[in-house]
């Protein structure tokens, strides 16, 4: 269920068909459990409004929350070491969005993602959410997701391990200090259409698995580690709300 920034949201977001069941509004809670202030991003899908205005910063250990109709796609990320000024512009090292603090688009790669559709709202065949982690934008920080109240499969997704630590020489984004504030996907740093699932290798069939998408989900099983990564990545829940945590350290 990745959402690809550069093509709009891929089509097991958007593939959902007409029915009249009804769900009730999602809760997320958007939890900062990193030692330095985030700046989070939203972005929703089909033209829905933004969660947030879009984006904020959200201090260490601070926490916010927001409500989504039935229906509502879209996703979240952190952006790290950012600067604004009083009028909202800026920049940041990692996700940033527009030079704005206010998103005007998805996070720039790398980028680990929280994405989300909820279910129901006239436009889902079933009450069911679907929600994943993505690291096929690459990564910058740890994501959790863990429904809360739901029912159904309801498993924690995401990524604990610090992949930053982690990232071969060929994939890392270093700061003027040298220190590794991100890590590239193989398809941002090599281009190449194996890397990207594109071209002649546009099918599940003709795209597997490289030593780098590997990596990723030797060290996040439960996360998005390439385009057709589905079986093991996208996870679904009902009636449920949702807690998103960046810098996660357990599953619970």
């Amino acid at each position: 269920m990745e959402v690809n920034i550069r093509g709009g949201f891929s089509l097991l977001l958007l593939a959902i068909f007409l029915s009249g069941d009804e769900v009730s509004a999602a809760v997320f809670r958007l939890q900062n459990n990193c030692s330095y202030t985030i700046w989070p991003g939203t972005l929703s899908g089909n033209d829905g409004a933004a969660l947030g205005d879009g984006g904020f910063s959200l201090s260490p250990g601070a926490s916010v929350e927001f409500s989504a109709m039935p229906g509502w796609s879209g996703r979240f990320w952190a952006r790290t070491g950012c600067t604004f000024d009083e009028f909202g512009n800026g920049n940041c090292q990692t996700g940033d969005c527009g030079s704005t603090l206010k998103c005007n688009g998805g996070g720039a790669p790398p980028v680990s993602l929280a994405e989300f559709t909820i279910g129901g709202g006239g436009i889902s065949n079933s009450d069911k959410d679907f929600y994943d982690v993505s690291l096929v934008d690459g990564y910058n920080v740890g994501i959790g997701i863990r429904p809360t109240g739901g029912a159904g499969d309801c498993l924690y997704a995401g990524c604990i391990d610090d992949l930053n630590i982690k990232c071969p020489a060929e994939l890392r984004v270093v700061d003027n200090n040298g220190v590794v504030v991100a890590c590239r996907s193989a398809c941002d740093a090599f281009k190449g259409a194996e890397f990207c699932c594109t071209g002649e290798h546009a099918t599940p069939a003709t795209c597997a698995p490289t030593q780098f998408s590997e990596m990723f989900k030797e060290a996040c099983p439960s996360a998005y580690s390439y385009a057709y990564d589905d079986a093991s990545s996208t996870f679904t829940c009902s009636g449920s709300d949702y807690l998103v945590t960046f810098c996660p350290t357990t599953r619970f």
